[in-house]
């Protein structure tokens, strides 16, 4: 059976979802790309999109289109058939009626697996349309509830089968973690530890051996929690297992070892960073997970209050300057740097950054991995790059006075530079790179704004309540219950969407300190970072902490977690 694509250009048009035009044009398009169909080509150059392609697919082919399949969904159907076979075909079948199965499918000419179904559950099909999308993620919902977690693994495991590390004849990052029905079972293992912090937004993945057993700890929302506690007889297998995944040296022991995989889950490509570190009982591994899918580029997604945003938007339309973001590792300060660059991204830029290590490739922007090994640092590169005609410099961390020096001579030659600095607020970064060797002027003439930034976990939806905050509590924040008469404040209960901790997320609080003129003359008479403060506040500068209870009272966050990820301020304002 073979496309008409003169029909499904007709119902397309019919529809209004395309013009003659648009289809002339994918058709000239088809004559390069001989093996992409009409409607591929129609997706691909977004004249429309997936849904409405099947919507005129359905009409000319008879078969129905499906467009949610989670609320129809028979859960106890979707094991029956492989999970290779499903993703093979993107067929999946999804719920039972007293004669047939209702078989969501996602091409309406490639019907000959329906017949391996039919004979797989006996039964008649009948297939319904319905995104690639939609399958995917009614697969990964459903099939992780009928797989064996990672404890269930450990039960079963023979210690005759620990030591089976056997090669795939597939390679690591061409591999699903979910195809693990058939894998040896530590690999099994490895792989349901991995899928299961993905599953639940885990950041890292914590392998600790201790003398007499070994624990397994995901850090979710800033947070570590146990997750499991193997057997301190599969220590050596599991090391093993992620060492060679990370294309590590295996039977080097006695030093540290740092490596990447790069895995497919569901259909997402995963980065995963390993670090494996020699201590007192083996080797400490942990796993930086990089799911490109969950990282936010869009400025509008990162919390800034409004005024804060406007005023970071205009400061990226400076044509020179430094921008520079504090904080502790782990506060989002990649994040912010990418949502800003992605703003500034345009065909009329060139963008250039210069990272260790890069975590993220960047579309249309050119990226420098620092190699200090071959003496590749940040201020080396930086001073290359002077030569490529940038126009925006993003240099991923001033850690020594040269590279300093090399940004904000950057900056003063009409440059608009970003860069991170390890301060607790806004105002130490001025001083900071005063107390490096910066002379103050430069640093006054080149530095525009500093933005500090944490992170705080946010209110799980499903068990959000009111509570009243003990004194205790608000005294440590510096507020009474005078203070909170007017308010509502809220935390998580604990619920199983959240697995039982209340928190579902997280948000930034920021803390923007603009550099006036005022500003400049305190950092000229190396005026203290306190004094900078004062005066940025004055000018109506919105402190981390303020920040953080703004958005606590805004319901978003708990009193708890704006005093854990903020400083004492000595006064905080609530009119804010």
């Amino acid at each position: 059976m073979q496309w008409n694509e003169n029909l499904i250009g007709e119902v397309l048009v019919r529809k209004g979802y395309v013009d003659e035009r648009q289809v002339q044009e994918a058709l000239d398009l088809q004559k390069v790309k001989t093996n992409k169909r009409l409607g591929e080509l129609l997706v691909e150059l977004a004249y429309i999109d997936e849904e409405k392609l099947l919507e005129a697919l359905s009409e000319l082919h008879n078969v129905p289109f499906q467009k949610e399949l989670e609320t129809h969904m028979d859960t106890a159907v979707i094991t029956r058939v492989p999970l290779h076979f499903i993703k093979q075909y993107k067929m999946v079948p999804y719920r039972e009626e007293l004669d047939f199965y209702l078989v969501a499918i996602h091409d309406p000419l490639n019907l000959l697996p329906l017949d391996d179904l039919r004979l797989l559950l006996d039964k008649p099909v009948k297939p319904v349309l319905s995104t690639t999308a939609e399958i995917e993620k009614v697969v990964n919902h459903y099939f992780d509830q009928h797989t064996d977690s990672a404890a269930q693994v450990i039960e079963d495991l023979d210690e005759e089968e620990i030591g089976i590390l056997s090669p795939m004849a597939v390679p690591e990052e061409e591999r699903d973690l979910l195809d693990i029905a058939h894998e040896a079972p530590i690999i099994k293992l490895i792989n349901l530890i991995v899928s299961g912090a993905v599953k639940d937004r885990a950041s890292d993945i914590h392998i600790e051996p201790f003398e007499k057993d070994l624990r397994v700890r995901y850090r979710i929302d800033g947070v570590l929690y146990d997750v499991l506690k193997p057997p301190k007889a599969y220590q050596a297998a599991i090391t093993s297992r992620i060492k060679i995944m990370a294309n590590m040296n295996i039977a080097e022991r006695r030093l540290p070892q740092d490596g990447r995989i790069r895995i497919r889950l569901a259909g997402r490509d995963i980065d995963i960073r390993a670090s494996a570190v020699p201590i007192a009982h083996g080797e400490r591994l942990v796993l930086r997970i990089l799911d490109r899918t969950s990282f936010l580029f869009d400025l509008t997604e990162l919390g800034l209050h409004e005024k804060d945003y406007n005023t970071f938007r205009s400061l990226l339309n400076s044509s020179h300057g430094i921008i520079l973001l504090t904080g502790p590792t782990g506060s989002g300060k990649t994040t912010t740097l990418y949502a800003a660059l992605s703003r500034l991204n345009a065909a009329e830029k060139n963008i250039l950054t210069i990272e260790d290590p890069i975590e993220y490739q960047m579309q249309g922007i050119g990226q420098i991995q620092v190699m200090p090994k071959i003496g590749l640092s940040f201020a080396n590169a930086l001073r290359s790059i002077l030569r490529q005609d940038p126009d925006v410099i993003l240099v991923g961390e001033v850690r020594d006075l040269e590279t300093a020096e090399m940004a904000i001579h950057a900056s003063l030659t009409g440059h608009l530079v970003f860069s991170t600095l390890h301060t607790n607020d806004s105002a130490g970064a001025t001083t900071r790179l005063v107390d490096m060797g910066i002379e103050p002027y430069l640093v006054s003439s080149s530095v525009i704004a500093v933005m500090a930034q944490r992170l705080v976990r946010l209110i799980c939806p499903d068990c959000k309540e009111e509570y009243k905050p003990d004194e205790a509590t608000l005294a440590d924040i510096g507020l009474t219950e005078d203070d909170l008469r007017d308010h509502t404040i809220y935390r998580g209960k604990g619920c199983d969407t959240c697995s039982g901790r209340g928190y579902l997320g997280r948000t930034g609080i920021y803390e923007l300190l603009v550099v006036d003129p005022k500003i400049q003359n305190l950092i000229v008479s190396r005026a203290d970072s306190n004094v900078i403060k004062r005066e940025a506040r004055k000018n109506g500068m919105v402190t981390l902490r303020e920040d953080g209870l703004r958005k606590m009272l805004a319901g978003l966050t708990t009193l708890e977690e704006v005093l854990r990820m903020s400083r004492e301020e000595t006064t905080v304002d609530l009119t804010l």
